[in-house]
């Protein structure tokens, strides 16, 4: 067996962030009586998309990030707000967001027992620790791995430097990491040669210069690789 490591992203790989996120947009909206328009999420996902990719390449801080990220869309459209009080309901409702990926449990069952698997992530460490619990996936992991407690974030090769020292027998050769994003897990796994798996369900074209050594688009085809 080549693999024994597997490391997985959350959102958008195991987790449906796409459907959290709406869900925690609707709930903050609804709390502070603000029309949630097309235009608002559309500029919100825009936003977010640019302040995560700033953070992966250390151009921010993530508490700069969750703190500014409801004040600069309100600032958009001519509002002034509270963002930080904003951004903790928006969390409140996020933290309830756990829908599964298609296959996603049916994948980790199948896989537990046979494999080492680990979480990887750049998402907020409390909100993560929610999600996984209220989804049941916990118990799946032997270790979460989210960068607000490593210290680092992906793609950096001291996130993965962190996460070698810290799984026993770990090698770049016989580990995996899983993962939807270029930019952070596939471009990670780059930086530390370590394999990697693009899950692309869309089947998005890939634009960027990163080459994942496989591509997926449904996480029961992992099981042909491994």
């Amino acid at each position: 067996m080549k693999y024994q490591n597997l490391l997985f992203d959350v959102d958008d790989t195991l987790l449906d962030f796409k459907a959290a996120e709406n869900q925690a947009l609707k709930g903050l909206f609804t709390e502070i009586k603000y029309p949630l328009t097309d235009d608002v999420v559309s500029y919100f996902r825009v936003l977010n998309a640019k302040m995560w990719q700033r953070f992966e390449l250390g151009q921010l801080d993530r508490q700069t990030l969750v703190n500014t990220r409801f004040t600069k869309l309100f600032a958009h459209f001519n509002e002034e707000v509270d963002g930080i009080k904003y951004e903790e309901i928006y969390r409140s409702f996020l933290n309830q967001g756990h829908q599964l990926e298609p296959h996603a449990r049916e994948l980790l069952n199948d896989l537990k027992g046979q494999f080492n698997l680990f979480i990887v992530s750049n998402g907020i460490a409390s909100v993560q620790a929610h999600r996984l619990n209220d989804s049941g996936l916990t118990d799946y992991f032997k270790h979460v791995f989210v960068s607000e407690e490593v210290g680092y974030q992906k793609p950096r090769i001291e996130f993965f430097d962190y996460v070698a020292k810290k799984i026993a027998g770990f090698t770049p050769k016989n580990s995996l990491i899983i993962g939807d994003s270029l930019t952070s897990d596939i471009q990670g796994g780059v930086n530390a040669g370590i394999d990697s798996v693009w899950f692309n369900p869309k089947l998005q074209p890939n634009h960027s210069t990163v080459s994942p050594t496989y591509q997926i688009d449904d996480l029961l085809d992992l099981q042909m690789i491994l």
